[in-house]
């Protein structure tokens, strides 16, 4: 199985960060982005809304069913994004299209794994001082998002039990720390009565 890089997507810039997974992508490599309703859009809340009530005019003309498709989750808007960015009508950019997931929260899989983050789509690095912005989860709970509650509540709850888990390897780590200084300890002596005896 190929490797996936598992990007923690909160405090990163929208555009910044689908741009940098699109491109990763292209050059055939597994992404997965989590917690994207953590991601920043930089602009205050009012223009966002302005620039999607424009973008909600979008629609087919013979039949509106058919499409353009108007999703309201977090992960659908930046996976739309990212499939913008992409030939994904080409066989080149399906396949790369094909290697990409995105989700709200830390689903099972990934919350087990090390996850990256892309310092070059960072909002306190890239966005200047001073400039506003806001939230993709609050903005997407404003057009219609109505699980941002229970993605909180689930969220806190793996946070609750990643601290624990945290605490309980910090203190096998200090036990196995102590021991083996312990046992170089005690071999250091040993040595020592070696040399001294001459054994």
């Amino acid at each position: 199985m190929d490797k996936v890089i598992v990007i923690d997507a909160k405090g990163h810039l929208f555009g910044r960060l689908a741009s940098i997974v699109s491109k990763q992508l292209l050059q055939g490599q597994h992404v997965v982005v989590v917690r994207t309703e953590g991601i920043c859009m930089s602009g205050g809340m009012v223009r966002r809304r302005m620039a999607h009530d424009r973008y909600k005019n979008k629609r087919m003309n013979t039949n509106p069913k058919k499409g353009p498709y108007h999703y309201t989750s977090p992960s659908r808007l930046f996976w739309k994004t990212v499939r913008g960015m992409l030939p994904h009508k080409t066989v080149r950019g399906a396949a790369a299209f094909e290697r990409f997931k995105a989700y709200e929260g830390i689903p099972a899989p990934y919350d087990k794994v090390k996850r990256a983050v892309v310092p070059e789509a960072l909002k306190v690095l890239r966005l200047g001082e001073g400039h506003r912005f806001c939230v993709l989860g609050d903005f997407c709970e404003q057009i219609g998002w109505k699980h941002g509650a229970i993605v909180k509540e689930l969220e806190a709850k793996r946070q609750t039990a990643a601290s624990e888990y945290w605490a309980q390897k910090k203190e096998a780590n200090s036990k196995f720390a102590a021991a083996k200084a312990a046992a170089n300890a005690q071999l250091g002596d040993l040595q020592q009565l070696i040399e001294a005896t001459g054994y």
